[in-house]
């Protein structure tokens, strides 16, 4: 006879059948009474074969060779915020499906608060989140049995050399060929409490000298100017070095961020066009269709150009407008970056059209100002469009578009890059070519060029627009990875190419810093727009102003998978 489970052992199971219970009504409506039936008895059976929780024997583990001769032991901070459960664990959960984390890795949530019933913790805390994740049951059984948890305070080198005691206990534990062991720090907190946490690990918990390395995993937003940055900076330096801070900006993560080196490099019919002679425009943008959702008071002290702007816009621009490093090492890439950067000029009032959204059409988004966490009379800014200036040879005179917004019409984040208009006999009937670079919501690479319109036609003046496309879930049968899934994968690696380095935030600072203390000071007013919509009529006139051609007509169709 089996043993009882608890209530917390049958939440993923519940989930479960309430997703089934949910298909059977669909198919009640739509089905006949015999694939009804047919239906209830595989759920059963698929329910009846998850429900046994069996040894992950099928995993198979791709860890280097050195990743095995120590033990790994990753520390989350944080353990009990929503990034932490969001992000931070679900991906490590991934990592571990895909074989990518050593079989005997140990990870130990740690926060201030605390737990009295781990086990629960960890089921009803965690569980929820994995249990949305496309993997078996068993996975996140034996997953669950690497986690184990540790409260104490952030800044108490006492409770830190009684983390480093729980750590030295399962590396003593560990079967390889090299004592001591590595240990990745993730630090799920605000910037507030990164000098204390890095001060107590230093001091507390850090690996053996004989071998081991230490790595620390730290979250945006570093500092919210450039001496608030440099503060910050300065602040970890007595702890750790450079090679060891991993400052992670998820949008380097993501797979066609990650592309643009690649595309640009290895392609020449790329390489040889990507300059001002043949580039008219790029335009970066990032728009979400949700408000602040009750949190404006903490987004009120940050605006859409601290929050996505100056950081994952600017890092993706640096991409795209980069010289060619002399290797794929990580410092020759971030070297270029910073070069590219170091030729930006700070952004001027004349250079930026800002918006604030107020309520939707149909009341469903309440304005910015109606959130009750927010300063009455705010000017801080949910929408933005800012032009850039390279000065250099490669990019002197193309405009560098950035435009975010929150609450606006579609989730969208692209890169389009439009080339200039051509010479040729066919009048004005055709339009721009353009490469866009889609991140979300449906990874895809195409290329917009003009065709005679198909059939029999004496006049070939008749075109149409077209595109050459890439449509990632089409063409690859394959699960592209979560942004932080790549990353940590990064870390755990010691490959940094994809985190930020200190003087590239020294330089991309200075960049938005003289724009934003005018924003703060409340210089400048943000333009209403309503939620729902594309933003201010007067970004789209700036845009166009500045160089961008908005394509008529044309509207790009995500290819089927054949």
């Amino acid at each position: 006879m089996s043993e009882e489970r608890s209530g917390a052992d049958l939440d993923p199971y519940v989930a479960e059948i309430d997703g089934i219970l949910d298909a059977l009504r669909a198919q009640v409506l739509e089905r006949k009474p015999d694939d009804v039936f047919q239906f209830i008895s595989k759920s059963a059976l698929d329910m009846q074969k998850d429900s046994i929780v069996e040894p992950c024997d099928h995993i198979t583990f791709k860890v280097k060779d050195e990743q095995k001769r120590r033990a790994l032991t990753i520390i989350v901070f944080g353990a009990s915020g929503d990034l932490a459960k969001k992000k931070t664990f679900p991906a490590l959960f991934q990592l571990y499906c895909d074989g990518l984390l050593p079989p005997e890795v140990n990870i130990i949530g740690y926060a201030r608060t605390n737990v009295n019933d781990v086990e629960r913790w960890k089921r009803e805390t965690l569980m929820k989140y994995f249990s949305k994740m496309s993997v078996r049951g068993c996975h996140a059984e034996n997953f669950l049995q690497h986690i184990s948890y540790c409260s104490g305070a952030y800044d108490k080198v006492d409770d830190f050399k009684r983390l480093d005691e729980i750590i030295r206990e399962k590396e003593d534990t560990f079967k390889g060929p090299e004592k001591g062991g590595d240990r990745l720090f993730y630090l799920a907190l605000p910037p507030s409490a990164f000098a204390a946490v890095c001060e107590s690990i230093h001091k507390g918990a850090m690996p053996q000298k004989v071998g081991g390395w230490a790595r620390v995993i730290i979250e945006k937003p570093f500092g919210h100017d450039t001496d608030s940055s440099a503060a910050l900076s300065r602040a970890l330096e007595p702890f750790f070095n450079e090679s060891q801070l991993y400052r992670i900006d998820h949008y380097l993560g993501k797979e066609m961020v990650q592309n643009i080196i690649t595309t640009r490099f290895a392609n020449r019919i790329f390489s040889s066009i990507w300059n001002s002679r043949n580039i008219a425009c790029v335009q970066i943008t990032f728009k979400e269709t949700i408000g602040t959702e009750g949190r404006g008071g903490y987004f009120d002290g940050i605006g859409i150009i601290r929050d996505v702007m100056q950081n994952h816009l600017t890092q993706i621009l640096a991409l795209l407008a980069m010289e060619k490093p002399q290797s794929l090492d990580a410092e020759c890439i971030r070297d270029e970056k910073v070069s590219l950067l170091k030729c930006i000029e700070p952004v001027t009032r004349e250079q930026c059209v800002l918006g604030q959204y107020t309520a939707s059409a149909d009341g469903s988004i309440p304005g910015y100002l109606e959130d009750q966490t927010v300063p009455e009379g705010s000017t801080c800014p949910t929408f933005a469009v800012l032009r850039l200036n390279i000065n250099n040879d490669r990019w002197a005179g193309v405009p560098f578009i950035l435009k975010a917004g929150k609450a606006v019409e579609q989730k969208y984040v692209a890169i389009r890059i439009q080339f200039k208009d051509e010479v040729h006999p066919y009048g004005d009937a055709t339009q721009r070519n353009e490469l866009v670079i889609r991140a979300q919501p449906s990874e895809a690479m195409y290329v917009k060029i003009t065709t005679k319109v198909p059939g029999l036609n004496e006049d070939l003046r008749q075109t149409h627009q077209t595109e050459l496309d890439l449509t990632y879930h089409s063409r690859y049968n394959v699960r592209l990875p979560d942004a932080y899934e790549s990353l940590i994968n990064d870390a755990l690696l010691g490959n940094s190419t994809n985190f930020v380095r200190k003087d590239e935030l020294d330089v991309a600072w200075r960049i938005f810093t003289p724009l934003l203390h005018q924003i703060d000071r409340g210089e400048i007013k943000p333009i209403p727009y309503q939620a729902g919509t594309r933003g201010p009529k007067e970004a789209d006139e700036f845009i166009v102003n500045n160089g961008f051609k908005y394509q008529k007509g044309y509207h790009w169709i995500p290819s089927n998978k054949l």
